[in-house]
């Protein structure tokens, strides 16, 4: 315990040394965005502040015209979100699976594991998916039920026709849905696996379904920083997989993406693009998480290179696969833990926000100052994302600057609304513009 401790306190000293981050709220955003020189360190800068909570009342801060509800409270670290063709809301309430005893040793894993209690991230898994539902159209769910249970970390959801299929940390699993249904039966069918434990260091899975309906995208994040549990740990991970539902084959569709999250398809050009979050320790502007295109067979540089900038740190490099590396399409910020992803296809919004993009930023714990905590909206032209973003959805730091709440998976109701899930708030909020 007391080499722990010297350890740590040695270690918080280096952090303490490192240059701070810009303050400026778009500093790593755009096409282009600045890339700062690579600073070494033993840990990441710690910036992370206590989680307090929403005091009654109280709610995130959206632009003038618009009313911020709270749809769904009192829930268990809300994550993800989907909405059902009658308008009923699915809301995924899942952490972390336990770990096998020895993982996350060492001083890195000391202080990761010290900040994920601070910012209310380490809290045992609900493992179900709730229903919430707003018959009235009031902005606010007045039934709530239990949709599915005994899950495993459940995250992503996409409806095909009467199958519903759910990602777990380990696979994709499905249930018969009839429209209207409450809840579903059973812990659900086995229709693919994806890479999961033992050591399952991004746990999280999304699958969405194509446009067309025939094929299934899961996301499938990292089992490391820079692959520093070695390349076999990585095997599968990285990545986007796509399945056949016609066929049942599964298979990895591209790669090289640290940690993927959000997937959705542009209404306007039916492309595919992801928010990625991307790794740590050399610097608290460097690099930036980002919002791409995800291309068949596209490789997009983890673990040996970042928006064509080599890591010096992944021993051995591989020059073959840097040269190919795609560049992402548009930065979204360092360490903003980029995670939730929904084009707006509503019209309840003024003109500009529509075909553009939403995106949940989930907030660092590793930056000084703090980034993320918001929700913020990038303009698309001509399938492209453009600039300037606008910060969309504030307030979840205090005045004090600590954690009211978190936001995460992102999604667009049946009646326009944006909703947002907090996992510390453990609240649904909705967006909508106010009525007049």
């Amino acid at each position: 315990m007391r080499r722990a401790l010297t350890a740590a306190a040695a270690a918080l000293a280096i952090a303490g040394c490192q240059s701070p981050g810009s303050s400026d709220p778009f500093v790593g955003f755009g096409p282009n965005p600045a890339l700062p020189a690579a600073q070494k360190s033993l840990i990441p800068s710690i910036g992370a502040p206590d989680a307090v909570g929403w005091p009654e009342g109280a709610a995130p801060k959206a632009p003038p015209g618009f009313a911020v509800t709270r749809f769904g409270s009192g829930l268990d670290h809300p994550r993800w979100l989907y909405v059902l063709p009658n308008g009923d809301v699915l809301v995924a309430e899942s952490a972390a699976p336990p770990k096998p005893p020895g993982q996350d040793e060492g001083i890195r894993g000391f202080f990761q594991k010290m900040l994920m209690k601070k910012v209310g991230s380490a809290v045992p898994s609900a493992d179900r998916i709730t229903l919430l539902r707003d018959a009235d159209g009031d902005g606010v769910a007045e039934t709530r039920t239990i949709f599915a249970q005994g899950l495993k970390s459940p995250f992503g959801m996409t409806l095909v026709g009467g199958t519903l299929y759910v990602a777990n940390h380990d696979g994709v699993v499905s249930f018969p849905y009839r429209t209207g249904d409450t809840q579903v039966s059973g812990a659900g069918t086995p229709v693919f696996a994806l890479p999961g434990p033992p050591i399952n260091h991004h746990w999280t899975k999304n699958v969405v379904a194509s446009p067309d309906g025939a094929k299934l995208y899961a996301t499938v994040g990292s089992n490391s920083n820079i692959g520093e549990n070695g390349m076999a740990a990585e095997a599968g991970r990285a990545a986007v997989w796509v399945y056949d539902i016609a066929s049942a084959k599964a298979e990895v569709f591209a790669t090289g993406l640290r940690n993927p999250n959000g997937i959705d398809f542009d209404p306007a050009t039916g492309a595919m693009w992801t928010v990625v979050n991307e790794r740590d320790e050399i610097g608290p502007d460097v690099p930036p998480d980002y919002l791409t295109t995800v291309q068949a067979g596209g490789f997009y540089g983890w673990p040996y290179s970042y928006w064509g900038v080599v890591d010096a740190r992944v021993k051995p490099q591989n020059p073959e696969r840097v040269a190919r590396a795609i560049r992402p399409d548009y930065g979204l910020g360092a360490h903003t833990a980029s995670l939730g992803l929904v084009f707006y296809r509503g019209e309840a919004f003024p003109a500009q926000y529509r075909g553009g993009a939403f995106i949940g930023q989930h907030g660092s714990w590793n930056r000084k100052p703090l980034s993320g905590y918001r929700v913020v909206f990038v303009p698309f032209a001509g399938g492209r994302p453009t600039m300037p973003p606008e910060v969309f959805l504030t307030g979840f730091l205090n005045a004090d600057n600590k954690i009211q709440g978190r936001p995460v998976g992102v999604a667009v109701d049946g009646r326009g609304g944006l909703l947002v899930a907090d996992d510390v708030g453990d609240i649904v909020w909705r967006v909508a513009p106010v009525a007049g």
